[in-house]
Parts: C-alpha cells; sequence; structure tokens
C-alpha cells in the first residue's frame, strides 16, 4: 500500500519490535514505503497541488435486497391501507369433471355416462344422464310379471333396434339384437307389433330344467346356465339391450360379476327381481319399483340412482296395445266372456 507522509516521520510503525522501521523522513512530494504489517495506517500527506477531479459514475438500480434496506419507511394516513390487485378466487374443478364416478351430493351423477332417452320425459329428468344408462345394471323390482315392464322398456327397445345409417366406409347396419333372458309367459307378436317392435330381431333364452339340462349345477346356484348365458352375452359386445328375469334371492356376488360384465356392453342391461329385494344390497348403480296405478298407467320409484333420493312417485302413461274400442272397458270386463247373440236379436 502506497500513501503520502508528511515530514519529518520518527515513529516506528513496525507492528513487532524486533522489525526495523520501514517508513523514513521523505522529501516533500515523494512516496514513503509502509511495511504490510503495520498496526495503523498514517495519515496523507499534505500537498500543496490541489486533488485530482474524481469522476462520479452512476449508481446502478439497487437490487431488491438493497431496496429493502435503502427505501424509506412508507407512512399512510392512519386508517388508510395500500391499494392492493385483486386476487383471482382459487376455485378447484368441479369433481364430475375428473371422473364419471363423481358426482356432487346436491346432484346427478350423469357426468360422462352414455344413456339412451326413455321415452318419457319426467322419467329422463330424474334419470342420471338423462336417460337409462349404458354398461351399467338398472334393477326393476316387479310385485309379479306384466305390470307394463315391456311397455315401459318399448321406446329405447325400439330406439335400439332401429337400422344405424352408415358411416364413412363402413355400411349401414341393420341393428343390434336384444335379448330376453329366461321370461316368464310368452311374447305376444301382435302386441310387440303394436309397440313397434321387430320379433324377428328378439332372441329369446330359457333355461334347461329337469332332466334335459344342468341339474347338476342346482344345488350350486338356480338358473346357472340362463346366468352363464348372460354374462358371456354381455361380455361379446353384439347385443343392443339385455332383459333377464333373475331367480329371487340372488347373491350379492353373482350380482358383481353381472355388473362387471356389463361394464364391456355398450348397451344398457334390465334385471327384474321381486320386491324384497330392495332391502338386500346390490352391485347395480340404477333401482327402480314399479307397481301397477290404472289402466295403462304405472307408478314408478326410484330406490337407488346417483345423485339425491327422489321421494315423490312418478306417474307414467304408458303406450297402449289394445284396440280403441276396448281401451275404456276395465279388467274384470275384458276377461269376462262376450255371450253370442242369438239369430232371432241378430235379426
Amino acid at each position: 500500500m502506497f500513501v503520502n507522509l508528511s515530514p519529518p516521520l520518527t515513529k516506528n510503525l513496525s507492528l513487532f519490535d524486533d522489525e526495523p522501521a520501514t517508513a523514513v523522513a521523505p522529501a516533500d512530494g515523494q512516496v514513503a514505503r509502509v511495511a504490510p504489517g503495520s498496526l495503523v495506517d498514517p495519515p496523507p500527506a499534505q500537498s500543496a497541488d490541489p486533488p485530482p477531479a474524481q469522476s462520479i459514475e452512476p449508481r446502478s438500480t439497487p437490487t431488491r435486497d438493497e431496496s429493502s434496506f435503502d427505501a424509506a419507511p412508507l407512512t399512510m394516513p392512519a386508517g388508510e391501507r395500500l391499494p392492493t390487485a385483486p386476487r383471482a378466487p382459487h376455485r378447484s374443478p368441479a369433481p364430475e369433471t375428473l371422473h364419471a364416478a363423481l358426482w356432487r351430493a346436491h346432484q346427478l351423477g350423469g357426468g360422462r355416462i352414455v344413456t339412451t332417452a326413455s321415452g318419457f320425459a319426467a322419467l329422463d329428468a330424474e334419470l342420471p344422464g338423462g336417460g337409462w344408462p349404458h354398461r351399467m345394471l338398472t334393477e326393476l323390482l316387479l310385485p309379479h310379471p306384466g305390470v307394463g315392464e315391456l311397455r315401459l322398456l318399448s321406446p329405447v327397445l325400439k330406439t335400439l333396434l332401429a337400422p344405424r345409417p352408415p358411416v364413412g366406409e363402413a355400411a349401414a347396419d341393420d341393428g343390434r339384437c336384444v335379448m330376453l333372458f329366461d321370461p316368464p309367459a310368452a311374447l305376444c307378436g301382435w302386441a310387440l307389433a303394436q309397440l313397434g317392435l321387430d320379433a324377428r330381431r328378439l332372441v329369446v333364452v330359457h333355461g334347461r330344467e329337469g332332466t334335459r339340462g344342468a341339474t347338476y349345477l342346482r344345488h350350486l346356484l338356480p338358473s346357472a346356465d340362463v346366468l352363464w348365458a348372460l354374462e358371456q352375452s354381455l361380455r361379446s359386445g353384439h347385443l343392443g339391450a339385455a332383459l333377464a328375469w333373475l331367480p329371487a334371492r340372488l347373491s350379492v356376488d353373482v350380482l358383481r360379476r353381472l355388473q362387471l360384465a356389463a361394464q364391456a356392453h355398450d348397451g344398457p342391461v334390465f334385471l327384474f327381481r321381486e320386491p324384497e329385494a330392495r332391502h338386500r344390497p346390490s352391485a347395480a348403480p340404477l333401482r327402480l319399483s314399479l307397481q301397477p296405478a290404472g289402466f295403462d298407467r304405472l307408478a314408478l320409484k326410484l330406490l337407488k340412482r346417483r345423485g339425491p333420493p327422489l321421494l315423490q312417485t312418478l306417474q307414467l302413461q304408458l303406450p297402449p296395445v289394445l284396440e280403441p274400442e276396448l281401451r275404456g272397458r276395465t279388467p274384470a270386463q275384458l276377461l269376462r266372456p262376450q255371450r253370442l247373440a242369438r239369430p232371432s236379436e241378430s235379426a
């Protein structure tokens, strides 16, 4: 380090006594050398010449850390606050947009469910997705067969049996078939035609009973052959819809297997069961109870669905299948045999 020293300088500036002093009395305008181990720096020498002009460089913009120390505190009048930019509220994504199986408790869970309209506006408004769901089971609880279950499903069956127009290079499709597993009675072709259903597109499957069939499976599961045929048909992917009349007191494991098979079926699956099944658990996401409510009328109550419970009962007007002159008669009058007219009366 080089500094200017004022003459005369006689003090030893050495840090240790055994070191010789390196500072001497210099002449005017000369520079004296000071040992680097000195305790203090000597004062600068007095010079008659004016100090050279120093250039002042502009100070760079302080960084964030420097400005936090250099900036003076900002004072505001009492009762006032600094204006802040409004923050956008943090909104989490709706559950129904994350997965099709998620929904809020106050809404119907039909986010990504594929459905087919039931043909009844009041019923579509209460079903998740606005219609009969695909790829899942739908249970219909009946007090007895023939309350109008086929007429209730006739609009959706008619839609699924309709030929589909060609898409791109693919040829027109004649439509898929509908399979009925173990129905309790024979189907009436005339009544099906009145509902607009082509009986040639319906496939009826009956289980083998007695000595002709699967008696060795009866101790394991009733109607085991019908249930096996139903499961294999759902996994095939060639059905438009499936209707099955199941035996009473079916186990939960069987229903779970059918639900897994229905997930591979691009269409609705309807299971007809006894009313007592409402008190037992089921893997079906949709469960309804049907009751006759008059001539060509059906009372329907939703027992289970993906959404809030429905307390009121729906009243549906079923499509008629009788001739116009027979629709005004009561069931007792329809079952009463007509008295043949005598020749004298006809004359």
